[in-house]
């Protein structure tokens, strides 16, 4: 009987591709530098090799929201594969990525097993991601929305073991913050002040945010 084949790993993802295979483009991009707009076509999804990209999308009135960040190791623009653009993807950071034009896409996911349910566990991910904002939109508070935004944002790997704070290393300003959230920017205003009165957050005159893990402990609270 055949062994079963390994599992690739992210590594085995990204040197894929980065590697410079045909069909495969590096790309860079400044901060506030649009990388496709709503309604263009789909012709290429993107990997994340580092920095921060916005994705946002603009409503027939015309209300923009912002639905998500993407940071490394993520992919964004998938829907390239069934038609245009929904939303439109500016870089937040200086940011690299990788350029994946539908047609090779097609191809790996075609000829590369190992890449195809790496693709396919994303899309899935993302897809629960995405119902799980819906519904916090749908039935939580503000308060409660932007307290999950910024957990969701915290770096888990850059936190300050003396105070249990998780740095937010994502450049973000609070118009960015009361667009995801769905609400303006005086209420994120009030409510950012009120986390940093409660010991919740802390930030500074320089734009440096941290997060505490006791903010989890307002979702949890019944409204």
């Amino acid at each position: 009987m055949a062994s079963e084949q390994p599992k690739w790993n992210l590594s085995d993802l990204r040197r894929l591709l980065t590697g410079g295979s045909a069909g495969h483009s590096r790309e860079r991009f400044a901060p506030a530098q649009v990388i496709y707009a709503q309604g263009d076509p789909g012709n290429a999804a993107f990997f994340v090799e580092s920095g921060r990209v916005i994705i946002t999308t603009v409503t027939p009135s015309g209300k923009e929201a912002v639905v998500g960040i993407r940071r490394e190791d993520e992919f964004f623009g998938t829907r390239c594969l069934v038609g245009r653009r929904a939303g439109g993807a500016t870089a937040l950071t200086a940011s690299t990525l990788v350029r994946v034009p539908v047609t090779t896409l097609r191809r790996l996911l075609r000829e590369q097993p190992d890449f195809a349910v790496m693709f396919a566990t994303f899309l899935v991910a993302q897809s629960i991601s995405d119902q799980e904002n819906l519904v916090d939109h749908l039935t939580n508070s503000a308060e409660k929305r932007l307290a999950r935004t910024l957990l969701q944002l915290a770096d888990r790997d850059a936190s300050d073991a003396s105070n249990g704070f998780h740095a937010v290393s994502t450049p973000i300003n609070q118009a960015v913050l009361a667009k995801m959230i769905g609400t303006t920017r005086p209420r994120v205003s009030f409510f950012m002040n009120k986390f940093k009165r409660q010991g919740l957050i802390d930030y500074s005159r320089t734009g440096d945010l941290k997060v505490s893990k006791g903010l989890r402990r307002l979702l949890q609270e019944a409204s």
